[in-house]
């Protein structure tokens, strides 16, 4: 070894070393994609005179080690590879081998294209060709198999060899390459052990294999090193672990001393081949050149760690989340990466990190001019999807997710109706909610142009119809008659919307709107269930007073009516319908064994200070409440636990809310306690005696009425649009890759299509409900199956299809004649399962965008412990804390709104929001909005046509380099000097040619 200087030449380009050839590389068409790389290193083992190859190392993604002690693969890390390995790695490419597209089907046939190719280019003599085969014939040994007891030379006595002519160094070459032929173990077809392998469910169905053999000999004075590309991947049997066929393979031989120096390079190679855009680079090289820039290029996004102030023991865990491949093989790109944690001022990342990328809603929302424009492109947009929505629909998870959404769709209509009830004097009650939720729902899943959104009533409707009726109370107007004509206008107003595209406002709805309205959703959910829960305290309170120790003083006692009218207590006999007979025969009755409903059934005084105890349903109901929760979201989160297989992790947490639902009311039911149960009803008829299932539209208001109705359905109107269009935006976000496309406009046809037939039908009016459509998609998020080790799993999408929404609310018409299994559900069950759609769909949101819940938690934390988001690198903190104060005023005056009279202008307020964000453009740059929100649709046209003028610029900028290289007017930058402990130059080299083309004088030649 003698120390000498690598020399390197930098050229002022923004493409970088090797950047133009692999613009070429990677920008000729290939419609066929790089088939993802199994890498497996194995090292070759002594045992004496014996050897054999040990797997040492894998990749998929990730670096696995064999570690010996344990007898076991290590956890996946990130490989850390030093820099001097990438150097000597590039200097072996430079200097040994390389066979591209090399015609093999075998290993023995491979192995003596290398030897030859070697031979012929004078790296070794001819006398070590045997002696070479030999070596890399050996048997491969995988950590699945245990170690062989009985040497490779007592396998050669079963062919009547000695042990000593098959290993000795001194035998002939001859007797050598016979023997490697008779003692090859590698079979052309992959083992038992190789097809039973589940590890293959851990790499992709299309992988090929890239093999690294590693190995020091004693009779070899320098490396022996080949890079191998084959023009068809070949199974080449034992060589793998598992059965994929191999496409690139990577040997060196050393003199022995160099091991670790030998495993480094080894390692070093490995990574490359699982790195994207080296895998690219290697797939479509055309020569040596090419494989040297694309090592260049990996070298130009190292990032450096400096050796003082980490300790390279510790094994780097993966990454969450990993750059995008499709950016980093991007050809402008390509020497932009490798600055992002080191650029000055921390920016980093190039014009790409300049501002983030807009949102986009889609062409969903273009206007068209036309009549109808809309609704047409949307029907085209579907019907191509019509026998998929069905099909893509017959899953397990499929079950999962109707169990779900069904139990709080039933429990909303029945809160809902409930307390519609109450509003409206029983003229739409629980089987009103019950019937429309199942009608209009239904309808909605199968002809709507977003299945996955699911209709529910809403509390600003029922503050509506609470209005409405009381003012036709006062006026002596029939309710029913009025309501009807109100869903009619209502409805012609929705079509005349649908006809002129109105929809296409929703693109100036930003986030700033969308993470408003969705998180005050959110948030009655929350408080709705909260409240309902502390309710239970006031009907079944905590028995306080109760002292055990004077048990012996309670007592409850049953009074005959005369005796306790002559105590003074207010009691009366239950009377016949003639109200002057006795309604029981009370005659003869012990008073003193009657129970407590008897007793008050029969008219009796019940007397005694714990004729008022109850047991602690309150504290039980709690628990029930809360344990709900608490279980179902710990088993959404054991999906991605250590325990148990893949499998059952999957679908602990697909199914974590049917089992915390199952759980809690099994433990309610043994308890045996009178916790409120779920009362649904149990016959088909008006919950109002006096009214019929259809309203009749005349006869009963005068005429007038029916015009000045428009009036209040406007209301209506703004309502229903902007709550189902919101929904319908936070649902189609491009953050849950849906591929079918969205329907705004043929999904607002829809809904006024509904408000007429439910007002006929005396129904209640839909809309699309938020939480519970974001709970829907959450529970149809599809996730890759087949992940690196370590990696983790890819989410592919959403399951797109209208059997779940359609069996949902068939479930709910049905929901009568299932009566006798539902009234043994606990309400505070079903309070929990609010709870978590509450919590769930907030994560839900922050999942899309940065809630502006993590900015409101910035005000409580020092800056120097503030997470790294994005926007805190580009944005002041003051500006963000006063864009986070805008948001809590405008969500503060939406939660004072609702909760008063003044709810029914709550559409009116989510108008006002976008007036609000409107004027924020005069307090807040662009440049901060970008990153705090989203441009507005004008701003953003602005942004493009400036965008496109700068590109121009570029463009001719760029043109004008092109022609100024033929003559360049500046000299190149004086050279960058590496020093280089093991590779040897030339003595007098060139220093005009960068890299050296000259194989340099080392120990690797």
């Amino acid at each position: 070894m003698y120390q000498s200087h690598v020399i390197w030449h930098f050229r002022e380009s923004e493409y970088g070393p090797g950047g133009e050839g692999l613009r070429y590389i990677l920008g000729e068409d290939d419609d066929l994609p790089t088939p993802t790389l199994f890498t497996e290193m194995d090292t070759l083992q002594h045992d004496g005179d014996d050897m054999e190859w040990k797997e040492s190392a894998r990749w998929v993604k990730f670096e696995e080690k064999v570690e010996e002690g344990g007898e076991r693969w290590s956890k996946p890390h990130v490989s850390t590879l030093t820099l001097h390995s990438l150097f000597e790695l590039r200097t072996c490419i430079q200097t040994g081998s390389v066979l591209l597209d090399l015609e093999g089907y075998s290993l023995p046939e491979i192995v003596d294209d290398i030897v030859d190719r070697q031979v012929a280019d004078g790296l070794i003599g001819p006398e070590l060709r045997e002696k070479v085969s030999f070596v890399l014939l050996r048997k491969h040994r995988h950590q699945h198999k245990k170690p062989m007891h009985r040497s490779l030379a007592d396998m050669g006595k079963s062919n009547n060899c000695p042990a000593s002519e098959c290993v000795c160094a001194s035998v002939g070459l001859r007797a050598y390459h016979a023997q490697s032929r008779s003692m090859n173990d590698i079979s052309d077809t992959p083992s038992t052990d190789q097809l039973k392998n589940k590890f293959m469910k851990k790499i992709p169905r299309d992988a090929e294999a890239s093999n690294v053999l590693i190995g020091e000999v004693d009779f070899l004075d320098k490396p022996f090193v080949a890079f191998v590309r084959l023009a068809q991947a070949t199974t080449l049997g034992g060589l793998t672990e598992v059965p994929v066929p191999t496409r690139f393979l990577f040997v060196l031989l050393g003199p022995h001393g160099k091991g670790k120096s030998y495993n480094e390079i080894g390692r070093a190679i490995a990574t490359l081949m699982v790195d994207d855009l080296f895998s690219d680079v290697a797939y479509k090289a055309r020569d040596r050149d090419d494989l040297i820039a694309g090592i260049d290029e990996f070298l130009d996004e190292v990032i450096v760690l400096p050796p003082g102030e980490w300790d390279p023991k510790i094994r780097i865990e993966p990454p969450k989340k990993v750059p995008s491949a499709d950016m980093r093989k991007s050809v402008l790109n390509l020497n932009e990466l490798g600055q992002v944690n080191g650029a000055v001022g921390g920016a980093g990342g190039g014009e790409d990190e300049e501002m983030p990328a807009p949102h986009e809603l889609g062409e969903e929302l273009q206007f068209t001019g036309r009549f109808c424009g809309g609704l047409w492109l949307d029907i085209k947009r579907k019907v191509p999807w019509i026998l998929s929505d069905f099909s893509q629909g017959f899953h397990i998870q499929s079950i999962s997710a109707v169990l779900f959404i069904y139990l709080g769709c039933i429990t909303n209509a029945i809160t809902f109706g409930g307390l519609l009830g109450d509003a409206t004097d029983n003229y739409q009650g629980v089987m009103e909610s019950f019937l429309g939720t199942a009608l209009a729902g239904t309808v909605f899943c199968l002809l709507g142009g977003q299945p996955l959104i699911i209709l529910s009533s809403t509390g600003p409707i029922l503050i509506f119809e609470k209005l409405l009726y009381e003012f036709c109370k006062s006026n002596t107007i029939d309710y029913m008659e009025l309501r009807l004509w109100i869903g009619l206008h209502s409805c012609l107003q929705c079509l005349i919307l649908v006809a002129t595209d109105a929809s296409y406002i929703i693109k100036y709805i930003t986030r700033f709107t969308e993470e408003g309205f969705s998180s005050l959703i959110s948030f009655i959910f929350i408080s709705d269930a909260i409240k309902k829960m502390v309710g239970s305290f006031k009907y079944y309170p905590i028995n306080r007073g109760f002292k055990p120790d004077y048990v012996t003083s309670y007592k409850c006692e049953c009074i005959a009516p005369d005796q306790a009218a002559a105590m003074g207590l207010n009691v009366s006999v239950p009377l016949a319908d003639d109200n002057m007979t006795d309604l029981y025969n009370i005659t003869g009755l012990d008073w003193s064994q009657l129970s407590k409903k008897e007793c008050v059934k029969y008219g009796g005084a019940l007397l005694g200070n714990t004729c008022k105890y109850v047991p602690d349903l309150a504290l039980m109901s709690f628990i029930l409440f809360f344990g709900t929760y608490s279980m179902t979201v710990s088993l959404k989160k054991f999906k991605t636990s250590r325990y148990f297989p893949t499998m059952c992790r999957s679908l602990i947490g697909e199914f974590s809310i049917i089992i915390s639902i199952l759980v809690f009311c099994g433990i309610d039911y043994l308890l045996g306690l009178e916790t409120p149960k779920l009362h649904v009803p149990t016959e088909i008829k008006p919950t109002r005696p006096d009214r019929g299932w259809l309203v009749m539209p005349f006869g009963k208001n005068p005429w007038w009425v029916y015009v000045a109705s428009a009036v209040p359905a406007l209301l209506v109107t703004i309502l229903i649009f902007m709550d189902q269009q919101i929904s319908a935006v936070i649902v189609n976000r491009k953050e849950n890759k849906l591929k079918k496309g969205c329907g705004y406009h043929l999904d607002l046809f829809w809904v006024g299509i509904l408000m007429a037939v439910c007002s006929f039908l005396g129904l209640p009016w839909y809309v699309a409900a938020t939480v519970i459509s974001i709970a829907h998609i959450d529970s149809l998020k599809m996730e890759s199956e087949s992940s690196a080790p370590g990696e983790q799993p890819q989410f592919l999408g959403v399951r797109e299809q209208r059997l779940t929404g359609i069996l949902v609310f068939v479930l709910n018409g049905v929901s009568i004649f299932l009566a006798p299994v539902l009234q043994y559900i606990p309400m505070p069950v079903l309070y929990g399962v609010f709870l978590y759609m509450g919590v769930a769909s907030l994560a839900g949101i922050q999942v899309h965008f940065t809630c502006f819940w993590e900015r409101i938690k910035l005000y409580l934390m020092p800056a120097k412990h503030q997470p790294d988001f994005s926007f805190l690198r580009h944005v002041p903190l003051r500006r963000v804390h006063l864009f986070t104060l805008v948001q809590i005023i405008c969500l503060a005056v939406l939660w004072i709104l609702k909760s008063t009279v003044a709810a029914i202008i709550f559409p009116v307020m989510i108008l006002g929001l976008m007036v609000v964000r409107k004027m924020m453009d005069l307090i807040f740059s662009q440049h901060d909005l970008a990153w705090l929100d989203d441009i507005l649709p004008e701003k953003d046209k602005k942004k493009e046509k400036g965008g496109k003028k700068k590109k121009d610029n570029k463009k001719t900028k760029a043109a004008a380099e092109t022609e100024s290289d033929e003559e360049p007017k500046t000299p190149l930058s004086p050279p960058v000097k590496i020093l280089m402990d093991t590779i040897d130059l030339p003595k007098d080299p060139d220093p005009s040619v960068t890299p050296p083309t000259q194989p340099p004088v080392s120990d690797w030649e």
